[in-house]
């Protein structure tokens, strides 16, 4: 048991560490005017939306037993242990993270071209939550590799974003 236990623990880092490291296509997706360019990045960002789903999955497997009541008291003790404020709704952000993430994957697959030209605020938004969500998720409440690899994700994901905006300003 202990040994599917380590195997369940290993499947939750490595699809959140999947996702993570595709997290940047989007917002280089954003930056990067090629066809073929597009294409790929497309495919990584799903494949980080696709290792998400399975990190959610498999931690409310492993960790919670498939009990959100216990998956809520976790979330508000570990945001208890770091600022003094017992607040498990944030789960629920995670939630809003997941599915705006599955949703914008699949509207890239549905109609590329007009996932191009969709709003520069929805951009920044969806781009401004996911970077936050992911700064909080690994600089605030991880330590080690795991912070500065979050530090990485949030500096190339801002980076590209502002590219991004350059570019538009350009075509103006």
């Amino acid at each position: 048991m202990v040994r599917l236990f380590c195997m369940g623990e290993s499947i939750v880092r490595a699809s959140v560490w999947t996702a993570l490291l595709c997290y940047s296509a989007g917002p280089l997706g954003a930056a990067v005017p090629s066809d073929r360019g597009q294409r790929v990045l497309r495919v990584v960002w799903t494949l980080g939306a696709a290792a998400f789903l399975v990190h959610v999955v498999s931690s409310f497997h492993v960790f919670y037993d498939w009990s959100h009541t216990v998956a809520v008291a976790e979330t508000a003790r570990q945001v208890y242990e770091l600022t003094g404020f017992e607040f498990g709704t944030g789960l629920y952000l995670n939630y809003v993270f997941t599915l705006i993430w599955v949703v914008d994957s699949a509207w890239w697959w549905r109609n590329a071209t007009g996932y191009r030209r969709r709003s520069w605020r929805g951009v920044l938004f969806t781009h401004g939550f996911f970077l936050f969500m992911i700064f909080n998720a690994t600089v605030i409440f991880e330590d080690g590799f795991v912070r500065i690899l979050g530090l990485l994700v949030t500096l190339v994901g801002t980076l590209a974003l502002v590219q991004a905006s350059r570019q538009r300003r350009a075509r103006r």
